[in-house]
C-alpha cells in the first residue's frame, strides 16, 4: 500500500478508538503484531503485548484505569510501511482522579493494510505519577 493509504488506515484506527470501537481497531491489526507501550509498570497499559487478544487487554486496561481517554493525533508522517503520529493523550485516572495531558508519539509499521507493529511513547514519568497511589493524596 502507499503512504497515503497507510495514513488513512491509521486515521481510521484513531477514529475507532475515539468511538470505543474495538472490533474495528483489532480488524486493522495483524495476528501476532507486537504492541509496545513504553513506561512504568505502575501504569496498567504499559509493557509489551503481542497478538489481538493481548492487544485487547491493552485497550481494556486503558478503559479500566482511566476515564475520558482521548488521543489527538495532529501530525502524520509516513515513509514506506511506517507511519509516525505526533499528538496528545488526555485522560483522568480513575483511582487517583489525576488528569493526564501529555505529548505522544506513536510508531506504526504496516504491511498489506494491517498494522504489524505499534510502539507508543509519552511523558511516561508524568503518566506514572498520575497513576501512583500517592497522587491521590496530593
Amino acid at each position: 500500500m502507499n503512504e497515503q493509504e497507510n495514513i488513512g488506515i491509521i486515521r481510521s484506527v484513531y477514529a475507532a478508538f475515539a468511538a470505543g470501537d474495538a472490533p474495528t481497531i483489532l480488524g486493522h491489526i495483524a495476528d501476532n503484531a507486537p504492541w509496545i507501550n513504553y513506561g512504568s509498570p505502575v501504569v496498567p497499559y504499559t509493557g509489551e503485548r503481542a497478538g489481538r487478544a493481548q492487544i485487547m487487554e491493552f485497550f481494556e486496561a486503558i478503559a479500566g484505569s482511566t476515564t475520558g481517554g482521548e488521543v489527538i493525533a495532529d501530525t502524520y508522517l509516513a515513509n514506506g510501511d511506517s507511519v509516525v503520529t505526533l499528538g496528545r493523550y488526555r485522560a483522568s485516572v480513575r483511582s487517583t482522579g489525576v488528569a493526564i495531558d501529555v505529548p505522544i508519539v506513536h510508531v506504526f509499521t504496516l504491511r498489506d493494510g494491517k498494522i504489524t507493529r505499534w510502539e507508543g511513547f509519552s511523558d511516561s514519568e508524568k503518566v506514572a505519577k498520575a497513576h501512583s497511589p500517592s497522587a491521590a493524596a496530593a
